[in-house]
């Protein structure tokens, strides 16, 4: 890397930028300073843009905090620090707080990484975003009940059930949404909001889909109505948000919609069966605890029934099957389709290398290229509503 390169940056931008790296690796300056062998007093004139850094300690430090040269070498959006509220019981171990801590670092490096590509492309994301709801004064309930349905109104999706919701959220409202692996089974999503990068919702891709929706519900209600509280839930027996519950139950499932379909399954029986149940909760996409649950607080439904099917030990999968209920469609990528879009052309128009392209799609060079090969064969328009599938078969 010649030392050049270095120079033409200016060096407040990368001082805050490898002051940002180095609290997200949870380094000190002391730290940082043992690792290039100066003083603590230099590192914090490097980080404040007075001190240029040299090639060779810019390459230690980067390596130490886990990064790579090429991502300092670039004109890169600047991210106020992702630091945010806990939500959930913590238990206090370092071991959790670093998973945390991992999990918020690479939901910032994506939020970034997209405003870069749009920047790149100077396609900046629409935002369709309602003021901020106030519910001062009300019952979690009414309010959470009252914002769903001015939300679905907004939206113009009335009562119908919500098949393909990360795309609404993507692309009716324009947040910034990652299905992402996160380093604790029971963090269920992250929320985040500035003025620049605008609402960020990362949801654990390892959850079932019905549980994905849900916490795409309840984080767009956290989005709603405290968006500038950046937080991250976790579930370990625990009562969740009040409120963001409540907003998910009535969002997912409006009691117009809901209370007519069920109507319509009875018909001239008495009570509804159990195939009856799993028909439904396929229908809306949500699982059948919730919809059973739904039901019983519309009182259709006797309290408890859920419980008692759960002891008869009902197998909602193997009663799915024996339906033949299609699975509810699944939009668990990382990326989203758009962001990938955007990378694809910008490599195609030879804005960035296929080396970055990889870096943006978080894979190697091998697959970043039948990535291309995908994209390409569909249209090149980002806000394209399909669903890709990027297994091989595609290609043969």
């Amino acid at each position: 890397m010649a030392s050049n390169a270095i120079d033409k940056l200016d060096p407040r931008e990368l001082g805050q930028n490898l002051k940002l790296a180095r609290e997200q690796r949870g380094f000190r300056q002391e730290d940082a300073a043992k690792v290039i062998g100066v003083a603590r007093t230099t590192i914090t004139a490097i980080e404040q843009g007075k001190r240029r850094i040299k090639t060779d300690e810019l390459i230690r430090l980067v390596k130490a905090y886990g990064r790579s040269v090429s991502d300092f070498m670039r004109p890169r959006p600047t991210a106020r620090d992702f630091r945010v509220q806990f939500r959930g019981p913590s238990s206090g171990s370092q071991v959790a707080d670093v998973k945390i801590s991992l999990s918020q670092d690479e939901f910032q490096e994506l939020c970034r990484d997209y405003l870069e590509l749009e920047n790149i492309m100077d396609a900046p994301l629409n935002h369709n975003y309602p003021p901020q709801y106030r519910i001062e004064g009300l019952g979690a309930n009414q309010a959470a009940e009252s914002i769903a349905i001015q939300e679905r109104n907004r939206l113009g999706l009335g009562d119908s059930p919500l098949p393909i919701l990360r795309s609404i959220f993507e692309q009716d409202v324009g947040l910034r949404v990652f299905f992402m692996q996160f380093k604790d089974s029971q963090f269920s999503e992250m929320y985040y909001y500035d003025e620049e990068l605008g609402g960020c919702l990362a949801v654990n891709q390892n959850h079932p889909e019905e549980r994905r929706r849900w916490s795409l519900a309840h984080g767009y209600a956290h989005f709603l109505v405290h968006r500038f509280q950046s937080a991250i839930y976790y579930e370990s027996g625990y009562q969740r948000e009040q409120f963001a519950d409540f907003f998910a139950k009535y969002f997912l499932m409006p009691t117009s919609g809901i209370t007519r379909h069920y109507h319509s399954l009875l018909q001239s029986k008495a009570k509804p069966t159990i195939g009856d149940l799993c028909v439904l909760a396929n229908y809306y996409c949500v699982s059948l605890s919730a919809l059973v649950r739904r039901l019983e607080d519309l009182g259709v439904a006797p309290g408890g029934t859920w419980e008692r099917l759960r002891e008869r030990g009902i197998k909602v999968r193997e009663a799915q099957q024996q339906l033949g209920l299609s699975p509810i469609p699944e939009q668990s990528q990382l990326l989203p389709l758009r962001y990938q879009y955007l990378a694809v052309e910008a490599f195609e128009q030879q804005e960035i290398s296929e080396g970055l392209l990889a870096k943006f799609l978080r894979v190697d060079r091998l697959e970043a290229r039948r990535i291309i090969q995908v994209l390409s064969a569909h249209t090149s328009d980002v806000t394209h509503e399909e669903l890709i599938d990027f297994s091989v078969e595609e290609l043969v």
